[in-house]
Formats: C-alpha cells, structure tokens, sequence
C-alpha cells in the first residue's frame, strides 16, 4: 500500500491529471484499513463493528469488491450525531457505516497522496506534518517581521454544509481522469444522512466525520482561495498580503488598510460564485502589529494575539489562550468531575493527568505559560474541592491531597517554541 502511494505521490508531480487510481481500492487496501480501524468507534446505520465485520473478513471484503467492480455498491446514508461545542451549540457530525468508512478511508489515502503535491504552503488544517501550531508559528512570524499593519479575520458560514457538489466535482476533474473514481467520490456526496429514522438528501456540503470530508473541504478551499491568493490578489495588492489557512478558518494579513477594505469585497464576490458565504458577525478588518500601537487582538485556532513588548521595550505579538476556550474547558472540567464522586481515585487522577498534558501540549507555546498554569491550577483546586466533598467529614487534609496530585500530575509546562523559527512567506 506505502509503495502504492508512493507511486501516486511520483505521478502528481509528473503530470497534469492522474488515471488508473481505482485499483489501489482492493482487497489488500481493505483490508489493511480494517487492521488501522480503532475498536469500539461509534457505528453507522448498518450497526456493524470492526469486530462484527472481522469474523467475515475476507468474505466481507471479496464481496464488496466484487460490488464495486460491478458499480452495485452503493454507500449507505450517515448516521447524524451531534457534539457539544464551546459557544453551547452543537456540531453536526455524520458516521458513515463500516463498509463505507473502509472504502473512504482508502479512497482518502489516495487523494492526499495526489493533493499534497498541490496544495500550497499556505493551508494548514488536515494535512500530514502541518499542524495548528505550524499555522500559530506562520501567524507570529509574519506579524512580527513583516509591513503588517491589517488583519482580516473571516468565517464562512457552515462551510461543511453548504460545499457545492457540481463545483467540487469540477475541481477534483481537472486534477483527476479516472472516471470510476470519481463516480464513487460523487456516490459518497449524495448518500444522504439519516436524522433518527429519516432519511434526508444531501444536495451539497461535506459531513463532517467522514474519512473522505477533510480532504475534499481542503481541495475545495484550494481552489476557491489557496490559488485565488497566489494567482490574483498578491499582484493585485501594491502593499505586502499574507494568507494563512486551516481547514475552513483562514486570516488575511495587510499592509494597506484601503487594500484589506477592497479584498473583503472581492473576497464576498468569491465565495459567493461557489455558494459560500462570509459570517458578517464573525468577519472584521482590525489594526495589529508592530507599527500599529493598538489594543485589539484577535482569535485564532483556539489562541488569542494581541500586541505587546518585551522587558526591554521591543514590540512582541502575544499569544495567549483564547478566553472563551478557556472558560469553557473549565466549564468542562467542573461537569465532569461532579460526575466522579463515586468513582475510583486512581482511574480520576489518571485521566486527570492525560487531560493536562493535553492541554499542555496543545495551548502550551512560547509566551503563553500564565495562562497555562491558570488552567492547571484551576483543575488542581476544583480536584481538592472534589475529593474533601466525597471525603468523610469534608476533612480531607491538604497535604494528603498534594500527595496524591503530584504522584500522578506534572507541573504545567511549555511544550511548542514558535519564536525560533524562521517563517515561510505566503
């Protein structure tokens, strides 16, 4: 399979479009994503498991095949579930079935294998090596060493939900000949979804939760904005422009306050040529940077930056934990451990223990360790207030308690350096 896509890699540097993709969908690509698929993930509408489809397997995967040569496979509906998001609303997720989720996530392999030879230096979010922080680092750099004086912050409003098949299809077939290939990506778009016990058509957009809907969202933003950005805008702006992107969020950064004016105009004329549209509510031209004393800041990637100076006077961009994730991780933390009263210390501090060096290894970047301890120091008190609540008498003694937290819990720390690194202009 690695020398498969290997292969893939080596034609989308060659050539203009790729063909013969279809038969890198076989039985051993199945089965080897059967092997990756993790246990116990939540099921489709088929409610098949990996441990369900496994006792069949070759069975299973000799038939699906033979179905896909024959064109009578046909991806089942999503199942839609919901997940709870920071600002209290709930996120849209679809849970393909099993079957499905296998085909997908070959036929995904695939893609990025083709894609990461195109995509440009400027988008971040879904693709191998190029993380958040990649993107946090690309934001610092640019503000602090070049003429910016603007950013744009945008949203697109429910991205997922409103990608247009018929333009999607259009940019996977300038890419793409294959033509069976791409009648199965168009089959997995219009499987539709399934709300409860009703089956509902999807006429456009991406479900989130598909092992195919990141890497199609990546080639649908390339297309309507990675290349707008190098082809277009940066000759048509006088003053220097950055672009940085992850996923669907994205920032433009400024030299010119009339040019950031004139881009969000042609920005909405652009998405809404491929039925996007921008969140007016979420979208803002605000000064930053080191010739622009200002006090505003702005989010980004769960980050808040905002300009500061150093001890000795230099201008520094600040990064520091997004106030509202921040008050709804602890949030998060006061429900949960109101859920642990009975439960077994250990397996508590345990997961207590893992949460934070997550927390850690995510928030903690350069400049950002106050903010960092004031989270840690919020679970540390809130596990106290716990463990005295379930403690006879409510006197659990302080000490005790301090024992027990640092045999399973480091000290908060920095674990990402995006200052000593040199940027990518784009």
């Amino acid at each position: 399979m690695e020398q498969e896509l290997k292969g893939i890699r080596y034609q989308s540097r060659t050539y203009a479009k790729l063909e013969t993709l279809m038969n890198r969908v076989n039985e051993g690509s199945i089965k080897e994503e059967h092997r990756r698929q993790e246990q116990n993930k939540a099921v489709g509408v088929d409610g098949i498991t990996k441990g369900t489809y496994g006792e069949k397997l070759d069975g299973n995967v000799a038939d699906l095949i033979d179905r896909m040569k024959k064109f009578s496979y046909r991806p089942q509906p999503v199942r839609r579930a919901y997940i709870p998001k920071a600002n209290g609303k709930l996120r849209p997720l679809g849970i393909p079935a099993y079957e499905d989720r296998l085909v997908q996530s070959v036929m995904a392999g695939i893609l990025n294998d083709i894609y990461e030879e195109r995509f440009l230096d400027c988008s971040y979010g879904f693709r191998p090596g190029r993380s958040a922080h990649e993107a946090v680092r690309q934001i610092n750099q640019t503000i602090m060493t070049r003429r910016v004086n603007y950013v744009m912050e945008a949203d697109i409003k429910g991205f997922f939900d409103n990608v247009n098949h018929d333009w999607l299809m259009k940019f996977l077939e300038n890419d793409i000949a294959d033509r069976n290939f791409l009648r199965y990506v168009k089959r997995f778009l219009i499987a539709g979804v399934m709300e409860g016990t009703e089956r509902k058509e999807s006429e456009k957009g991406t479900p989130q939760g598909g092992q195919i809907s990141p890497v199609l969202a990546n080639v649908y933003m390339h297309y309507v904005l990675d290349l707008w950005y190098e082809k277009v805008l940066r000759k048509k702006c006088k003053g220097e422009v950055y672009y940085v992107r992850y996923a669907d969020d994205f920032l433009l950064m400024f030299q010119y306050e009339n040019e950031a004016g004139r881009v969000m105009e042609a920005l909405k004329e652009r998405l809404g040529k491929f039925g996007l549209e921008l969140a007016e509510d979420k979208t803002r031209i605000l000064p930053i940077g080191r010739f622009k004393g200002t006090k505003e800041d702005f989010d980004f990637l769960g980050f808040t930056f905002f300009n500061t100076r150093t001890r000795g006077g230099k201008y520094r961009l600040g990064v520091r934990t997004s106030r509202k994730k921040l008050i709804a991780k602890k949030q998060e933390v006061k429900a949960w451990l109101r859920t642990r009263l009975t439960k077994p210390v250990a397996e508590t501090m345990e997961r207590i223990r893992l949460a934070l060096a997550g927390h850690c290894n995510y928030y903690g970047v350069s400049g950002n360790f106050h903010m960092v301890q004031n989270f840690w120091k919020y679970v540390k008190y809130s596990c106290y207030r716990m463990l005295n609540r379930r403690h006879q008498k409510r006197s659990m003694r302080y000490r005790d308690f301090i024992r027990i937290w640092e045999h399973y819990v480091r000290e908060p720390h920095l674990t990402r350096d995006i200052w000593n690194w040199k940027p990518k202009l784009v």
